[in-house]
């Protein structure tokens, strides 16, 4: 769009950017002709590339039959069928599937799932849902309440009730005698101090991303972070409701990202990824016996108007599809790894990147002022918008935010479709490369 072009739309900010023309594969073209790589796979939604014919072919089919039926006036086959496929797909007893529209009614339905079996099930005390700082569980008030990040929600606290939060894991920065295994366990009995603070009897939940989202780019625990909260939760009674909605469907090489130190929550929320971009799509997934409770007790009081669409879980199934046929998670982990080596290439370059972390395509690096001490670069460099700028007049889309609770510092997600390709990683890489070099430049930090 052209940028003088007036225009009746406003998001975030009065930020312009050029009117989209088509999409195929990894690329994105704007009107004006420019192509660009979607680095980050737009908020790493678009899993499996754009314009995949097989997913277009299964939602024209769809289309040809009916594009909505109301839940409680019909059932449909495209939301039966993804239901199936997704509880094949999970730990035994996570068998029942709540479909919405993104990732915010994802992480809401858990909480308000999580409330209902508490009363269904005769322990009324407990409402408290603990989360971590920095966090990012979506922009409904229900899920900022557990959002540790001060831009987004700070406004808003008056309006809902905040809930408790202990430290993410953020080892990387930490200046201590500790081996990562201690680390993960000194963070998770932060998880078991608070419980015991928040008084046990009042804790419901405890809500994480497994690997970390826009709040923390990327973040990863050590190993022995993971099975100890579990053990915590299971110790109080707390349920453990795991944020997949970034990490899942496949974008760490497993089809839950827990699933990497063979964890089983109690509920999950997943989104994005789960129809690719290719229509608005989420879903909790439920422990059997919880929504029996739940159930027996009169019924799930919650619902949204489109969910369980047949056109979104057509979109939905047929993605699913494409990433076993394509064995895409398989090429996420490698071509993750591809992707790992080269950014810490990069940083062993540029001495103002100071950690490069991630699991699979979900990956970031992040910016500071001192190695040694991790300090953020100075806020006024205001780099987490400059150097998405900067990839952008190269024809790479990135992502970024600040790492410090939003307020400091300044992390990039570099998090290509699953099916890219070591030669487009390359590519990345080269243009990545390129804007480092002119940040660097512009903000007065070569050497």
């Amino acid at each position: 769009m052209d940028a003088q072009k007036s225009s009746n739309l406003f998001y975030q900010s009065r930020a312009r950017r050029p009117e989209v023309d088509r999409a195929d594969g990894i690329y994105i073209w704007a009107k004006n002709g420019t192509r660009f790589i979607d680095g980050s796979s737009g908020a790493m939604v678009s899993n499996i590339g754009h314009s995949n014919p097989n997913v277009l072919a299964a939602m024209k089919t769809q289309m040809d039959s009916a594009t909505f039926a109301y839940r409680l006036h019909f059932e449909n086959e495209p939301a039966e069928q993804l239901a199936t496929v997704i509880a094949g797909k999970m730990p035994a007893g996570l068998n029942r599937v709540f479909f919405v529209s993104g990732g915010s009614e994802a992480v809401e339905s858990c909480v308000k799932f999580a409330r209902q079996w508490a009363v269904a099930a005769g322990q009324e005390s407990r409402w408290k849902v603990i989360s971590r700082f920095p966090s990012y569980h979506g922009s409904t008030l229900g899920a900022l309440a557990l959002t540790g990040y001060g831009p987004l929600k700070d406004a808003f606290a008056p309006l809902f009730k905040d809930m408790p939060k202990i430290p993410a894991p953020t080892c990387y920065l930490d200046r201590d005698n500790l081996n990562d295994e201690e680390r993960g366990l000194k963070y998770a009995e932060m998880l078991r101090e608070e419980i015991i603070a928040q008084g046990p009897e009042t804790v419901l939940a405890f809500a994480m991303e497994p690997v970390g989202g826009a709040s923390t780019g990327a973040l990863v625990a050590p190993d022995s972070y993971y099975g100890r909260v579990r053990e915590i939760c299971d110790e109080f009674g707390v349920l453990l409701i795991m944020d997949e909605v970034m990490s899942g469907v496949g974008r760490t090489g497993t089809f839950m990202a827990s699933e990497h130190w063979d964890v089983r929550a109690d509920l999950y929320a997943v989104s994005k990824g789960f129809a690719a971009g290719y229509a608005p799509l989420g879903a909790m997934i439920a422990d059997q016996g919880m929504v029996e409770t739940v159930l027996d007790a009169g019924g799930f009081a919650h619902g949204h108007t489109y969910a369980g669409n047949p056109l979104a879980c057509s979109a939905g199934l047929a993605v699913l599809n494409e990433i076993d046929r394509l064995n895409l998670m398989g090429n996420a982990q490698r071509m993750g790894d591809v992707l790992m080596g080269g950014l810490n290439e990069l940083m062993s370059r540029y001495e103002f990147i100071g950690d490069v972390r991630g699991k699979g395509l979900l990956t970031a690096f992040e910016m500071v002022s001192d190695r040694e001490t991790m300090a953020p670069l100075p806020k006024d460099l205001n780099a987490y918008n400059r150097f998405v700028d900067i990839c952008y007049d190269r024809g790479l889309i990135t992502y970024s935010r600040r790492t410090r609770g939003g307020v400091d510092g300044d992390h990039f997600l570099i998090c290509p479709p699953m099916i890219v390709a070591e030669e487009q990683i390359s590519e990345i890489l080269n243009i990545l490369d390129d804007s480092l070099t002119a940040f660097a430049r512009d903000a007065g930090l070569e050497e």
